[in-house]
C-alpha cells in the first residue's frame, strides 16, 4: 500500500473530486434477443442472470465492457467481461478513459453493488434502470492511483478465479456421480410429479413486505439467489396478519422457482425442511409423498434440465407450464433407497456448496478479504468544492 499512500500524497493531498455516474459515463441498453433466433456460437450472451444465458455468434461488444442486468432476480448484477459479448436484457457502462479507468469504475460499482440491487422495482419480474444508476457518485482520484488501486484489487479477484475454476471442475464431477446415482431402468416403477403430488401455487407475496420479524417466507427470486439444495430457516419475514392471507409451504415439501431468466434456472427446487411458511407468487410448493431431498436432486440433475430445454417457453422471463412439470416422470425406488442416495449426495452437495469447508470456505474469505480493501481503497476524502 506505501506505492498508493505516496501517490495520494503527491497527487491528491486534500481530496478528490466527485461526479454523478451519467455526467461521466455512457449507458447503453442491449439488444433483445431469443435463442431460438440465434446461431449457437462462442459469444456469451449477458442477460438477466449471473452468467451468461446461452451462446451464440455475433457480439455487439468488443470487450473490457462493465454489463448491469435489467431484470429478474439477479436484476442489477455488475459483471466485467474481457472477451465481445451480446448483450442482451442488461446495459453497459462506458466510462470516460480520460477521467475513469474503465476497472477502476467496475471495482467501485461492486462496492455498490447492494445499493444497486435496492434499485429494483417492480412486482412480478423486478427491474432495475441506468437512470437510477446514473445518479450514483464516483470520486475520481488521478489516473496513476486509479491504475495502483486497480492492480491491488486485481490481485484478489485473480486469486478468487483460480479458486472458482477449480470449485467449477468438482462441481461438475460431483454432477456427474449425481446423474449416475439416479440411472434407474426398469427395475423401478416410473412416475410422474403428478401421480405421486400435487403443485400448490403461492400468491400475493413481494419483497415490499418484508418485516424485520414475524411469520417466516420465502420470494421465489431468493430460491434464485439465496438458498441452496435444503432450508430448514428463512431469511425473511411477513407480518403475521399477512401471513394470513398468503399460500403456505409444509416441511417436505419441494420449493419450485416458477419463473428464471433462463432454461437452467426455471423449476430451481429447494427441499423445505422447516415449519411452515409462506410463498410469493410465482413460485409453487410440491407436496408429495417422497423423500424431499430426492426429489430435490431428481430436478437438479441433467435429465431434468434436457426435458427443461424441450418444452420450457419465454423470451425474456422463461416459464414451464404446470402441466408440463407434472407431467415429468420419474423413477420411484423404496424410500430406504432414497434415504441411501439422498446420504451420498447430501455428501457431494456440502463439499462443493458449503461455505463452511474446503473450496468454498477458501473463496468466501478471498471475498471478504478482496471486499474490505476495496471498500478502504475506495474511500476518499471529497474535495471541498471552494478548493477545486
Amino acid at each position: 500500500m506505501s506505492r498508493l499512500d505516496e501517490l495520494i500524497k503527491e497527487l491528491c493531498p486534500d481530496g478528490v473530486e466527485y461526479r454523478k455516474l451519467g455526467d461521466v459515463c455512457n449507458f447503453q441498453k442491449g439488444k433483445s434477443i431469443t435463442k431460438k433466433d440465434a446461431i449457437e456460437g462462442t459469444i456469451p450472451v449477458i442477460a438477466g442472470g449471473q452468467g451468461p444465458a446461452y451462446y451464440i455468434d455475433k457480439y455487439n461488444r468488443k470487450g473490457n465492457t462493465i454489463t448491469i442486468s435489467s431484470s429478474g432476480a439477479y436484476s442489477g448484477f455488475v459483471s466485467f467481461w474481457n472477451e465481445p459479448i451480446f448483450v442482451s436484457d442488461a446495459f453497459t457502462v462506458k466510462p470516460d478513459k480520460n477521467l475513469i479507468n474503465i476497472k477502476f469504475l467496475y471495482h467501485f460499482l461492486k462496492d455498490k453493488q447492494d445499493i444497486i440491487y435496492r434499485m429494483q422495482k417492480g412486482g412480478g419480474v423486478p427491474h432495475v434502470y441506468a437512470s437510477d444508476v446514473a445518479r450514483l457518485r464516483v470520486p475520481i482520484p488521478p489516473l496513476p492511483i486509479q491504475a495502483e488501486i486497480v492492480r491491488i484489487l486485481d490481485n484478489f479477484t485473480e486469486l478468487t478465479a483460480e479458486l472458482t475454476a477449480e470449485l467449477t471442475a468438482r462441481k461438475k464431477q460431483y454432477e456427474y456421480y449425481r446423474d449416475e446415482l439416479l440411472i434407474f431402468g426398469d427395475e423401478v416403477e416410473w412416475k410422474t410429479l403428478g401421480e405421486i403430488g400435487k403443485l400448490i401455487r403461492g400468491s400475493g407475496l413481494q419483497k415490499s413486505d418484508f418485516v424485520d420479524k414475524g411469520f417466516p417466507c420465502i420470494h421465489y427470486g431468493q430460491i434464485h439467489t439465496y438458498y441452496g439444495t435444503s432450508a430448514y430457516e428463512t431469511i425473511s419475514f411477513v407480518s403475521l396478519e399477512q401471513s394470513k392471507r398468503l399460500k403456505k409451504a409444509k416441511n417436505g415439501d419441494v420449493l419450485i422457482a416458477g419463473v428464471s431468466e433462463n432454461v437452467e434456472d426455471i423449476c430451481k427446487p429447494l427441499a423445505w425442511l422447516g415449519e411452515e411458511v409462506c410463498i410469493s407468487g410465482d413460485m409453487f410448493a410440491f407436496r408429495h409423498n417422497q423423500n424431499t431431498k430426492y426429489i430435490t436432486y431428481l430436478l437438479q440433475g441433467t435429465d431434468f434440465s434436457k426435458y427443461k430445454e424441450r418444452y420450457a417457453h419465454g423470451a425474456k422471463v422463461t416459464r414451464l407450464r404446470q402441466e408440463k412439470l407434472l407431467a415429468y416422470k420419474i423413477p420411484i425406488p423404496p424410500l430406504s433407497e432414497q434415504e441411501r442416495i439422498v446420504s451420498i449426495l447430501d455428501k457431494f452437495d456440502a463439499l462443493v456448496n458449503d461455505i463452511s469447508i474446503g473450496l468454498p470456505a477458501e473463496i468466501e474469505a478471498r471475498q471478504k478479504q478482496y471486499e474490505y480493501y476495496r471498500d478502504k481503497l475506495l474511500s476518499f476524502k471529497e474535495l471541498d468544492s471552494t478548493e477545486a
